[in-house]
């Protein structure tokens, strides 16, 4: 019977093959334990000297890394195997012999993995990572279909910039100037007007000379988009999706987690309601806290949100921050307005932002004036104004980055371990 790792649990004692590559393997003189993976999980096959043929055992011993072959074996329940079986090996029949596999078993520093990320996403680290940021696709779409939203797809080259503070990859389109996108945000905007309620899901791409542990060139976002929904709602909806979201990793990826030594504790506790402070009240209470090295109008940086998170011990949200720190789209407070109806929500244990979001501006000459103010060209935004010349109504939204949220439920410490093909813009700075 032909099957995969994951389904090996189907026919306990009964004899199967797979296809499968070997990961590592140690021996002794009258036993083999090979490492097996074929992409759905990991299995130990063991090759018993005084049980097969001299020449099996041998064949068995001399596998190389990364040999792909066929692995036919019985499927023995075993406890002590995270993933509770493992096979004895009854025949190997080899595919190809791999030589030479640069990703030992020995430690290798980050910027040599990344320079080898299309073999380094083979480990069982890397897999685990990725089936976590992939189950957190699928509930990001059960959610909001579940919620009557439905999917939008944003063009990723750009005429426009929704977030003028952002650097943007220039390109040209035929005769015209265009970026890559750094946000599908105003085109849900206009999708919005038209479905209601719609998310996109898609790459976006900031042309930032920074290298941090938390920075991406590259990466992707989720932007939900609201009709008729004003921002204390839409702080309602974040909360109830991020606790969505780490619950279903915590229910369907326990395998993951715990390979990854991630404390799912800290997945369990993460329950509504979330504070939700206001930047006024999150700076005085940084000052407590005797961070001297920022005053109003001054962004948080990575040591401050992580200073609030620690304060909190769960998502928090800040709001209000000041106008001069937000895009031209938000809608100012109606008591002040220096202030911005939009809220950041800052993980838990250092991973900072996972989502921004705010009130949209829906009055047009409002708009217009910001427009205006930023300097940005009236004659790209006009599509943009539309939709506060025709049947314009209150409406908000939000971005979530889905790397960093990868990385924060994994509980990795590098937030380039969440990504499965950097391209090469994300080796592009100094």
């Amino acid at each position: 019977m032909k099957t995969t790792i994951a389904q090996v649990g189907q026919y306990v004692d009964k004899e199967v093959t797979i296809g499968a590559w070997l990961a590592n393997k140690r021996s002794s003189g009258k036993i083999a334990f090979l490492q097996l993976r074929d992409g759905t999980g990991f299995i130990q096959g063991v090759v018993v000297k005084a049980e097969v043929e001299e020449a099996l055992f041998q064949q068995a011993k001399a596998l190389t890394q990364e040999t792909s072959l066929y692995v036919t074996g019985i499927v023995r329940e075993d406890e002590r195997s995270p993933f509770g079986y493992e096979l004895t090996v009854t025949g190997i029949d080899i595919i190809h012999e791999a030589e030479g596999y640069p990703i030992t078993p020995k430690a290798h520093g980050t910027e040599f993995l990344m320079d080898n990320r299309h073999l380094w996403i083979r480990s069982k680290k890397q897999h685990a990572v990725m089936k976590i940021r992939n189950q957190i696709i699928k509930s990001t779409f059960d959610f909001f279909f579940s919620k009557g939203f439905t999917k939008l797809d944003s063009p990723i080259l750009t005429g426009s910039s929704p977030e003028g503070t952002s650097e943007l990859f220039h390109t040209k389109y035929f005769d015209e100037d265009a970026f890559l996108s750094q946000s599908g945000q105003l085109y849900a905007e206009a999708g919005a007007m038209a479905l209601n309620r719609v998310f996109t899901f898609g790459p976006t791409f900031r042309a930032e000379k920074s290298k941090t542990r938390r920075h991406l060139i590259e990466f992707w976002m989720i932007e939900p988009e609201m009709a008729f929904v004003e921002h204390e709602e839409s702080l309602d909806l974040q909360e109830e999706y991020v606790c969505y979201l780490a619950e279903q990793v915590r229910m369907n990826c326990d395998l993951e987690l715990d390979l990854l030594e991630r404390d799912k504790e800290k997945l369990a506790a993460i329950k509504g309601p979330f504070p939700r402070v206001t930047y006024d009240d999150a700076l005085e209470l940084l000052h407590k806290k005797s961070f001297d090295d920022i005053v109003w109008g001054d962004d948080f940086g990575s040591p401050h949100e992580t200073a609030l998170a620690e304060h909190y011990d769960k998502p928090v949200f800040i709001t209000r921050y000041p106008k001069s720190l937000k895009p031209f789209y938000m809608q100012p407070a109606p008591d002040r307005d220096d202030v911005v109806l939009c809220a950041d929500l800052i993980a838990p244990e250092g991973y900072g932002e996972i989502i921004g979001g705010s009130e949209r501006i829906h009055d047009y000459d409002l708009l217009k004036q910001e427009i205006e103010a930023h300097g940005l060209p009236l004659d790209a935004y006009q599509w943009y104004l539309d939709l506060r010349k025709y049947g314009s109504v209150p409406h908000s939204g939000f971005g979530l980055g889905l790397e960093r949220t990868v990385a924060w439920l994994s509980g990795i410490e590098h937030v380039r371990e969440t990504i499965a093909f950097p391209r090469l813009l994300n080796r592009l700075y100094p």
